[in-house]
């Protein structure tokens, strides 16, 4: 990729720094009002992006007709203009308000394992996707429990990336920048923190191991299961959806999940991946209008499989 020239950082900047202000002023209903329609005319006027979620929902969702798949790409697109309406009004957000859109009530698993956290201090990471509201999930768990760090992907655009670092550490969050992080990741989790991990985007086989997601093989980051199997942190899955009956969001998680030490590092790495990406699956499967759709997830194939797009 060629390197921006200062004056398209600049111009980028502003631009994304304009939108988020204008919607910023505005109350959230009408924040978020605006962010529906943008999106949704998005969604007619974006063609590439459109074609590429109409063929993930092929592959996830074979038995679903056309139209079906259609309207949950439909719901996707509204979810992200949720995501970006919410993203605008972090700058007024107290723990106290927050907590009238959000449920963060823990079950009984989730609060014994937040209990075992801080008696024990043993690491806890938080395995989660581009899923409901993940930048809300972050957000409200820092203002009503504690700060965790997550690792993060830099922008390409510096400015813009400094400005998502102020909007998601305001209760204390710490991103770790995603290139070389996993030494800091693993002190972080042998401390007894907490870390945030994405982890369910295509990756370069170098990164990755292949393990079904849907039923077919995709590069998945070996990442996740490499620190929490270096720092013997648990792992839960965890997500922030949006409840259409409620009018609010709240957290959902899939199974507790333990690294094991087999003697086979490899299978035993290979093993957790499958575990983790299963679970991030299951919650999928379970809301799917609420899943990033447009990003090619199966783009890297097993060595002599043609390209699924």
């Amino acid at each position: 990729m060629a390197k921006k020239s200062s004056l398209q950082i600049k111009v980028e900047y502003v631009a994304v720094r304009a939108l988020l202000v204008t919607l910023g002023v505005m109350p959230r209903r009408m924040s978020l009002a605006l962010c529906f329609v943008f999106l949704r005319t998005a969604f007619h006027l974006i063609g590439g992006l459109r074609k590429v979620g109409m063929r993930n929902l092929e592959i996830a969702f074979p038995e679903k007709s056309l139209s079906e798949r259609r309207e949950i790409l439909k719901g996707a697109f509204d979810n992200l203009g949720r995501v970006l309406g919410e993203l605008s009004q972090f700058h007024k957000s107290t723990p106290e308000n927050l907590a009238q859109i959000i449920d963060l009530t823990l079950d009984e698993t989730a609060q014994a394992l937040y209990d075992r956290h801080l008696s024990e201090r043993r690491g806890v990471m938080l395995v989660t996707g581009h899923f409901g509201n993940w930048e809300m999930l972050v957000m409200a768990f820092a203002a009503n429990y504690e700060p965790i760090s997550y690792l993060a992907r830099p922008l390409d655009n510096l400015m813009i990336d400094q400005m998502t670092y102020d909007i998601r550490s305001r209760y204390g969050n710490m991103p770790i920048n995603k290139n070389n992080s996993a030494m800091v990741a693993i002190k972080i989790l042998n401390e007894g923190g907490g870390l945030g991990i994405l982890a369910d985007v295509n990756v370069h086989p170098k990164e990755g191991v292949f393990v079904p997601f849907f039923g077919v093989p995709a590069c998945t980051s070996i990442g996740p299961a490499m620190i929490a199997s270096r720092s013997n942190a648990l792992i839960l899955p965890t997500f922030c959806i949006w409840d259409k009956n409620r009018k609010m969001y709240r957290i959902v998680h899939g199974k507790l999940i333990q690294p094991s030490n087999t003697g086979d590092r490899q299978h035993d790495m290979l093993e957790l991946t499958r575990e983790i990406t299963n679970e991030i699956e299951k919650v999928i499967r379970a809301y799917p209008d609420q899943w990033f759709w447009i990003h090619k997830r199966w783009k890297t194939r097993p060595p002599g499989e043609p390209s699924i797009y």
